[in-house]
């Protein structure tokens, strides 16, 4: 194998190049990345580069001098367009054409967006620090905000904010902010931490339309007639899988590139982080882990199997941890926890903001959650542990 290719210039791919260089490849490793910037880390984004405490820099990955010992031909600013894999070539929207031996997919995800509205100044979305950095200006301003979407990424902008001493209002079509990642029981003990800091929830809404004047927004229109005030507005109604090159490479797609359980997705071709899609012993099904973990964890897998070939894979079958931080607020999680699993808290309790929560579904522990409860949290990682021997 003399030529690898990365397409993703993420956390997955520079996490997926560096096992590769330890793992003994001393091959060319060329990366392709859409944007100009080299890797940088996401989870500040709607955090401390929006709130203004962290410098630009600080979410880089890799400084120049270590990107230079992974001996990287870096091509940022570029964007693959197409796949052959029978010619195992990849097409770049300059019209330039990468031959490989082996291929790891890291390019991530896109925002999903609203059908109406985007043409409207002051209305973002969040994936990109470029994108983060113009939010941020704008929030410099003193508008009033309406945050679409109370996941994880809609919470913590609302958090951020507000934390600004901004006019905050959350939208969500579900009864609670982060319904969906932890159910309704925790997202109520966030609703009520996001009201008691003053932000202003309207759940169980949808956005209907936006207006604008002179081609800025000004106001949120949901289904009930009301209309909200809005100088800034945030879509973060969540995102899909950045596979639209892929679409005519007869790769496996579908919410994602399709992997076996050791991360290959076509025989020299395997995908890592929040694109990639594969079977999982624990759930029984396929899952797609959007979470920051992941993306290391799955590059390193994705990279050693790569190497190894077929007959020395390992499958990949990790417990997915995640967080948000929000006010004095982290919550974090190790496994899955279903919006319809029974809640046992074990720890702690709600009333004092700490608290180590588990989740039961099948008739099993699929989930632990703690509130501000690190140490203790751990201690109950086991219990989804012994689940997931392959």
């Amino acid at each position: 194998m003399d030529h690898i290719v990365l397409v993703g210039a993420s956390a997955a791919g520079l996490t997926a190049a560096d096992a590769l260089r330890r793992e003994g490849f001393t091959g060319t490793l060329t990366m392709v990345g859409e944007e100009l910037r080299p890797p940088y880390d996401r989870p500040p984004l709607s955090k401390q580069i929006l709130a203004g405490d962290w410098e630009p820099h600080k979410t880089t990955l890799r400084q120049g001098t270590d990107i230079q010992q992974l001996w990287l031909n870096l091509k940022l600013g570029c964007r693959a367009t197409s796949l052959n894999l029978a010619e195992r070539a990849i097409t770049l929207a300059d019209g330039d054409r990468l031959g490989y031996d082996g291929l790891i997919i890291a390019t991530g995800l896109r925002p999903r967006r609203l059908p109406f509205g985007h043409d409207l100044a002051g209305v973002h979305v969040l994936r990109t620090l470029d994108e983060a950095l113009t939010l941020r200006a704008q929030l410099l301003a003193g508008p009033r905000v309406v945050v679409i979407g109370g996941g994880f990424l809609g919470s913590e902008i609302a958090a951020t904010a507000r934390g600004l001493g901004l006019d905050v209002t959350l939208v969500d079509v579900e009864p609670t902010p982060l319904a969906r990642q932890v159910g309704t029981w925790v997202g109520g003990l966030v609703a009520d931490l996001h009201r008691e800091h003053g932000v202003r929830l309207r759940m169980r809404r949808h956005v209907t339309g936006m207006l604008g004047e002179n081609g800025r927004i000004t106001a949120v229109v949901l289904d009930d007639g009301t209309r909200l005030p809005a100088d800034v507005v945030v879509v973060a109604i969540g995102s899909v899988p950045a596979t639209e090159w892929l679409a005519s490479s007869g790769l496996p797609l579908r919410d994602g590139v399709l992997c076996d359980d050791t991360c290959q997705a076509a025989p020299g071709v395997y995908a890592a982080g929040d694109v990639a899609n594969w079977p999982h012993p624990v759930t029984g099904g396929r899952v797609r882990l959007e979470q920051r973990t992941n993306a290391t964890q799955q590059a390193i897998t994705a990279a050693k199997n790569l190497l190894a070939g077929p007959a020395g894979a390992a499958a990949y079958a990790p417990i997915p941890f995640g967080w948000t931080d929000q006010y004095d607020a982290k919550v974090q999680v190790h496994g899955w926890c279903p919006a319809d699993a029974r809640v046992e808290l074990v720890d702690g309790a709600p009333q004092v903001r700490k608290f180590v929560a588990l989740y039961h579904a099948g008739g099993r522990v699929v989930g632990a959650l703690g509130w501000n409860s690190a140490r203790t949290l751990r201690e109950y990682r086991g219990h989804i542990a012994q689940h997931t021997a392959v």
